[in-house]
């Protein structure tokens, strides 16, 4: 009974950072039918955004208030820099512009702060235990299921119950359509971004809260991550993504759990041989999604 209850416990703070992740992702593709490569990047630089805040003395969660509206500002960036200019021409020219965003970030860190690891404050609370039911529960782990299922819930109204959630849908399912119903196209598109940005401001929080600490390619594992479950749930569903980062990380924690010592370095494999399989059987993904229409 110990051993299912800290399962289930591992798997929901798992997927709940993984759904986080997904959806930031997956926000951006349902309206432009593109990804976004440099979303690692936006982890990365909320991350360094609460290094750099460090010995402020402001409290732990205005610096992280902080980091989190750092990566919705580089989301918006992004959205300027590496897409817009490019968005009406081939997929591959956003591609490339994608790529080239997201390693010039990654370089800037480099050269203006480190190459190295940077330890990033966090509050006390995140290296305590909690005893629930004859388990020692990290803390860290409760407030990621808190707040990953917090922000899916508020997310969900944001989509269904308000105006700005009901554009994005029509966007999402017929762009060209809404833009000739007087959608503002590009107000529509900027804020996918800040919301992709904002994700990956809370995704950062809560996976450096796992490591500690904060380096240039710190954004690469949560960004694949977030491909995979994306591709899983299916790329046109905000639903599928969701049930995609839980699914994976149901795979992840289970694979922890079965295999032996000598087997866990091959767990990669292990994940990958389930997710083609799982692809196999559903190449559009779990959840299909609603039929679009073009990009732009």
């Amino acid at each position: 009974m110990q051993t299912l209850l800290q399962f289930t416990i591992d798997v929901l703070s798992l997927g709940g950072a993984y759904a986080l992740m997904a959806l930031g992702l997956v926000i951006v593709y349902g309206i432009l039918k593109l990804v976004n490569f440099a979303y690692g990047e936006l982890i990365m630089v909320a991350g360094y955004g609460l290094f750099l805040v460090n010995g402020s003395g402001l409290p732990w969660l205005v610096m992280a208030a902080v980091a989190v509206l750092i990566a919705v500002v580089t989301g918006v960036l992004t959205e300027y820099a590496a897409f817009r200019p490019v968005r009406a021409k081939s997929v591959t020219a956003v591609l490339i512009t994608s790529f080239a965003f997201s390693t010039i970030l990654q370089n800037a860190a480099l050269l203006f702060i480190s190459p190295r690891p940077r330890n990033v404050p966090l509050p006390d609370l995140f290296s305590q235990t909690v005893s629930f039911g004859g388990i020692l529960i990290p803390a860290r782990n409760l407030i990621t299921i808190v707040a990953s299922i917090g922000l899916l819930l508020l997310f969900a109204f944001l989509m269904k119950r308000t105006v700005l959630g009901i554009a994005m849908r029509a966007a999402a399912t017929q762009f060209r359509m809404a833009r000739m119903l007087g959608v503002p196209a590009n107000l529509i598109i900027s804020t996918a971004f800040a919301i992709s940005g904002f994700f990956a401001g809370v995704v950062s929080l809560l996976w450096i809260g796992r490591i500690g600490s904060v380096t240039p390619g710190v954004g690469l594992e949560p960004l694949l991550v977030a491909f995979i479950a994306t591709v899983i749930g299916g790329m046109r569903s905000l639903q599928g993504a969701v049930l995609g980062g839980f699914l994976l990380a149901f795979i992840n924690t289970a694979l922890n759990y079965l295999l032996t010592q000598d087997l866990l370095q091959f767990r990669d494999a292990f994940t990958f041989t389930l997710v083609i399989l799982i692809l196999l059987w559903r190449p559009e993904g779990l959840i299909r999604g609603p039929a679009t229409g073009q990009r732009t």
